[in-house]
């Protein structure tokens, strides 16, 4: 018989078997996966050393882009801050991209193999306008105010905006499925493997960060941008070789179509047509395909968008309805996870607008102080955001080895403390990120203006440390909470959710710095142009725009809160369905199952 032969019911029925019996995923071929073979730590190396190295790449690009723009395109600083961050902002969103081909057509392995060359071409494009003096507008000096710097335009802006779009095309559709991918390396069961490895991607990101803060920074300063660029080419070469490396173990899940349809056919068609139905008082009335298969669990319910459930409810008269008008419990609960995670996603968003500062104005606050650490060596501003790498790279390790067992016992929780506890507690340190550099700033420009002094760089350490630490709690939060959220179908789309708040706090950050130009260029506040509207920082009040993101992430601390406990999935919690594959994985799981709590819809 046909597949297309089938009852809707039975095609329901068959996808939930496919889906439990595919939980060790497929290899490149297609073929099914064995457990000694595919998946598992070595696989997911090759993943991390991708991880490591794009980032390597595009790390050394975006925390030295502002000095690229200002210096050599001659963007005017608030101008060049905002490309910088708009930049940046895309390279995130377009992760839901990446997510959505990933989940729906591509998988995750594809969509990196291609999103991956895209990648390379924008940065031997970047490479070849930094080498092309055709291709920039005359050299001039950008902080000497007596003269006049052509800007970029026409095709060598297009360039240069060509090659950005490029870049943030290829990187943005990578970063979600890099992460996605290498946790499709474990089981899902396996919630101590999936923390630590969450734990040791972030590792690999910090090393990344760290080697493209130092040593490539170092070389686009000495040796020109052109080079610079054309070496963040050839690291991603070599991140793309190691995913290729690892072809051969790699655990796959397939593409399920797209992932759009199910939440549409329940908030649009099937929630709509049936508003005026009630819901019934038993929750087990509401429609589920009937099916014996092994290992799968029941729902709970939940009255939290209770409205939705009238998607599964069923028109009385009708032995057969249309998808677009009965859902099954499984749809509703997939729709009422994205809208239950919306709140936690939107806290984020001033957290990473603070990131957002770290990469612009705090690089342009470090070159107006004195960066020589001897005599003869000087340090590049945009280095000074390897500071907390450094340091990230012998905590994280010892968070994993001694916080996360220690607090496992006392919490009984599989990540030592639960991903809604870890971001909430970098959402609290990031403020005094900011507190500290308004501080810091407030100092500087007095100095300089008073006593004519200029400070030394690494009194602007202590905000790039500061927040350092609080990253390393909120973004492999996210990504764990996201992640272990996600049902199969959507763990991509999910995880680029993730990325998504720093495209959002990238944009906000854009907002920000022209509403406060705008607001604070004709308060009498004597800044005739704004607090950031001259190319000068020593003109500018930097300190107080610091004071207003140190309010507003002390502000959206508590909104966090309130958020954090209105959640009602349980971070480990989140599936309806037992991943089992075999009689023996039923009967070790059966004893744990019946101490977790079961999920809900």
């Amino acid at each position: 018989m046909d597949v297309h032969d089938l009852s809707e019911e039975a095609k329901r029925g068959l996808h939930m078997y496919e889906e439990s019996s595919d939980a060790l995923g497929v290899d490149f071929r297609g073929r099914p996966c064995r457990q000694d073979k595919h998946g598992g730590t070595r696989a997911a190396l090759f993943v991390l050393g991708l991880q490591a190295f794009e980032m390597m790449a595009i790390a050394a690009v975006g925390n030295n882009l502002i000095t690229y723009v200002f210096n050599e395109m001659h963007f005017p600083l608030s101008k060049a801050a905002n490309l910088v961050t708009n930049f940046i902002g895309t390279v995130f969103l377009l992760s839901l991209l990446g997510g959505f081909l990933s989940d729906s057509y591509l998988g995750s392995f594809r969509t990196m193999l291609v999103f991956g060359v895209i990648e390379i071409s924008g940065f031997i494009l970047l490479s070849v306008q930094a080498h092309l003096p055709q291709l920039r507008p005359p050299e001039c000096n950008m902080k000497n105010t007596t003269t006049h710097c052509l800007e970029a335009n026409g095709y060598k802006a297009a360039t240069l905006y060509a090659a950005l779009c490029l870049v943030a095309l290829g990187s943005g559709c990578l970063k979600p499925n890099i992460i996605s991918h290498g946790a499709d390396q474990f089981q899902r069961k396996d919630l101590r493997k999936l923390s630590s490895f969450f734990n040791a991607a972030y590792f690999a990101f910090s090393m990344g960060q760290l080697i493209a803060l130092t040593l490539l920074v170092w070389v686009q300063t000495h040796s020109g941008m052109d080079i610079g660029f054309g070496v963040s080419a050839a690291v991603m070469a070599a991140g793309m070789i190691s995913l290729a490396a690892g072809t051969n173990f790699y655990r796959n899940k397939p593409p399920r179509g797209s992932i759009f349809a199910p939440v549409a056919q329940v908030v649009f068609v099937a929630a709509i047509t049936k508003r005026k139905q009630i819901c019934p008082s038993n929750p087990n009335t509401l429609h589920q395909p009937s099916t014996d298969l092994v290992g799968v669990k029941p729902l709970l319910h939940t009255n939290k968008f209770r409205f939705l459930d009238k998607a599964c409810i069923k028109t009385q008269g009708k032995a057969m309805e249309s998808p677009w008008r009965l859902c099954t419990v499984e749809q509703v609960h997939q729709v009422k996870i994205l809208l239950s995670v919306i709140p936690i996603f939107a806290c984020t968003i001033i957290f990473n607008t603070i990131l957002a500062q770290l990469q612009t104005f705090s690089v342009q606050q470090g070159s107006s102080m004195d960066t020589h650490i001897t005599t003869t060596f000087q340090i590049p501003p945009a280095s000074l955001q390897a500071i907390p790498y450094i340091i990230l790279i012998f905590v994280v390790p010892l968070y994993e080895t001694f916080f996360v067992p220690l607090a496992r016992k006392l919490s009984g929780n599989d990540s030592g403390i639960s991903p809604l506890q870890r971001i909430g507690t970098g959402l609290f340190l990031a403020t005094f990120s900011m507190v500290a550099a308004a501080l810091v700033e407030k100092k500087r420009r007095e100095s300089f203006l008073e006593q004519n002094v200029t400070l030394s760089i690494f009194w602007i350490a202590p905000q790039f440390l500061i927040f350092g630490l609080s990253e390393m709690f909120t973004a492999v939060g996210l990504v764990e909470f996201f992640y272990k959220q996600s049902s199969q179908s959507m763990q991509s789309f999910l995880t680029a959710m993730t990325y998504c708040s720093y495209s959002f706090g990238f944009y906000l950050s854009s907002v920000l710095v022209s509403a406060v130009n705008k607001v604070t260029s004709s308060n009498g506040s004597g800044t005739r142009e704004g607090w950031l509207g001259d190319n000068d920082l020593n003109k500018d009040r930097l300190d107080l725009f610091y004071w207003l993101l140190a309010s507003l992430s002390f502000v959206n601390f508590f909104n966090y809160l309130f958020w954090s406990r209105w959640y009602s999935f349980g971070p480990s919690a989140t599936h309806h369905r037992a991943e089992v594959n075999s009689l023996e994985d039923i009967e070790d799981g059966a004893n744990k199952d019946s101490k977790m709590e079961k999920p809900r819809i």
